[in-house]
């Protein structure tokens, strides 16, 4: 759970001064009560024990403050772990307000640069699992498209030289220049990665992002300082990949689950929830009718018969892919049920229903053929007269070619 307020680090090490007089007190006490009473009259001057209890004083000084710094070190690890947490948190619990994958990623490298000290600069980037070639997907202080023209793969890195392959642990490179100087980058792209700020980058940490298992892709922390990142920051960023990880895969999963449910599963439309949930927000032009048009298969029966499910469903989707190449994303297109498709256009009717007209003849020359009806309806405001008008002129034109007895 996120954090609720902080406290003051100043406080954590404070040893009042009742505190102070009775630890110091005591063993004074002690001291004297030996001197007075143990040690024989004149034996030890007491000038040896003022010189004692001085130097124990003086040690129990230097003790408190050794404590007190460590204290206050490990209070400061806590709240850059706090921090770290807080921000994961809040990045999972807003992702279904960012629209893309990288726009979630910008996020989350904008959190990461301002967490760990002396980190300037940033980068995520990507690795794809079937060639393992990188691509930058996300920058803070960095020329982005001078970046995404580097051709590399993820042997060429040093995060996996440095780890023999395995890419299973945050490293630091302290001098960018001599890494660079034994990579196999050409000497353009090597530049490129040096020079794609301002400033130019000396020290860099560089750990993988695993999700479930993979190597997902690499957050690299740059400076523009030498020797600027030490082992307390691996322990940090390793904390904080682990969470980003976490954050990554829960935002992937809850953007699956918004398109299993908004989508059809077999064509990639949009299904009928989506669809009536979206007419909602259908902006009328001044100029432009709009148009719902019902589309309908007269085939796939004869097809699942004939050729087997596997083509029914394969001429599901041939008939989706065509509409959304044909109008997406302009209109609205969705698998309605069934076999049953509807869109919602703007045009002039003619040049819309010259497109389903090429559309039948297209898709009646695929082998095997798929054959449908249509109906046209304008949309003002009423939307059920609409949807009953355009799908009674549906199927009146199923019915004239069973008359005809035409596909």
């Amino acid at each position: 759970m996120q954090t609720k307020g902080s406290i003051n680090n100043k406080h954590i090490a404070y040893v009042n001064v009742k505190s102070h007089l009775l630890l110091l007190a005591v063993p004074l006490l002690l001291f004297v009560l030996i001197f007075t009473f143990a040690i024989p009259e004149n034996s030890i001057p007491y000038l040896y024990l003022i010189l004692i209890c001085s130097v124990y004083a003086l040690s129990y000084g230097i003790t408190y403050y050794i404590h007190k710094q460590n204290i206050l070190r490990l209070w400061q690890h806590l709240e850059h772990v706090i921090h770290i947490n807080d921000t994961t948190f809040e990045l999972v619990n807003l992702s279904s307000q960012y629209d893309s994958e990288n726009a979630f990623l910008d996020a989350l490298l904008q959190k990461a640069v301002s967490a760990i000290d002396d980190a300037e600069m940033g980068s995520i980037i990507l690795v794809d699992k079937k060639t393992k070639r990188l691509q930058f997907e996300s920058v803070v202080g960095l020329d982005i498209k001078a970046l995404r023209k580097i051709n590399f793969t993820l042997e060429e890195t040093f995060q996996f030289r440095k780890t023999h392959g395995r890419c299973d642990k945050a490293v630091v490179i302290n001098n960018m220049k001599n890494i660079n100087a034994k990579s196999t980058l050409t000497n353009d792209d090597q530049h490129a990665l040096l020079h794609a700020s301002i400033k130019p980058i000396c020290s860099t940490l560089s750990s993988p992002i695993r999700i479930d298992g993979e190597l997902y892709g690499m957050m690299n922390l740059d400076s523009s300082k030498m020797e600027a990142f030490g082992d307390y920051d691996i322990n940090l960023v390793n904390i904080l990949t682990s969470e980003a990880a976490n954050a990554i895969s829960l935002y992937q999963k809850s953007k699956k689950i918004e398109i299993l449910a908004d989508y059809d599963g077999l064509t990639e439309l949009y299904n009928r929830k989506k669809f009536d949930a979206t007419i909602l927000q259908w902006q009328h032009h001044p100029e432009l009718a709009s148009y719902i048009i019902i589309l309908d298969m007269d085939n796939l029966k004869p097809l699942n018969d004939q050729h087997g499910h596997q083509a029914g469903d394969d001429a599901l989707k041939a008939f989706a892919q065509s509409l959304k190449s044909m109008w997406h994303p302009h209109f609205l297109v969705a698998r309605y049920g069934g076999d049953e498709f509807i869109a919602l256009c703007r045009g002039p009717i003619d040049v819309l229903e010259q497109q389903v007209i090429q559309l039948q003849h297209d898709l009646a020359l695929l082998s095997p053929a798929i054959h449908f009806s249509y109906g046209f309806a304008q949309y003002d405001q009423d939307w059920a007269n609409a949807f009953k008008q355009a799908d009674n002129n549906m199927y009146s034109q199923k019915r004239l070619k069973k008359q005809l007895d035409q596909p």
